[in-house]
């Protein structure tokens, strides 16, 4: 299985544990999912999700790389959901393993930092009015 990966399917936080090693004393997981806000009296019912796929894959693939390379983990997993991602589903999941915990850790939020930076998908909020707006994902952090 392809350790970077965009689907249309639903996502699920176990697909990490692909990333199995011996020599691997830390295995961290992380799934971003969307969550109910309110603005204006409405309500966020979903985010879709559009990429130039081809480049996000290769860009995805650099991320991964650059984390084994300078982040000194062994091995690393990311998946990113495309299309329509409801309240309380995953839109990410990245997996890291490396020798000790604080690497992998780490490792997580610099790879869903460096997606939301380098990689070209696209975020539109869907809200409860029928209303839909495009949101820049590098502009939210947390």
């Amino acid at each position: 299985m392809d350790k970077v990966i965009l689907t249309r399917e639903p996502l699920d936080a176990s697909l990490a544990g692909m990333l199995k090693r011996y020599d691997a004393g830390a295995l961290a997981t992380f799934a971003g999912t969307v969550r109910a806000e309110d603005d204006c009296n409405r309500q966020l019912i979903a985010l879709d999700y559009e990429a130039y796929e081809e480049m996000a894959l290769s860009m995805m693939r650099c991320v991964r790389d650059r984390a084994i390379e300078k982040l000194g983990v062994l091995d690393v997993f990311i998946a990113h959901r495309l299309g329509r991602v409801k309240l309380g589903e995953a839109s990410i999941v990245v997996g890291v393993v490396s020798a000790h915990r604080v690497a992998s850790f780490d490792a997580c939020r610099w790879i869903v930092d460096q997606v939301k930076i380098d990689v070209p998908i696209w975020k539109k909020d869907v809200w409860s009015d029928g209303s839909a707006e495009w949101v820049n994902p590098a502009w939210s952090s947390e």
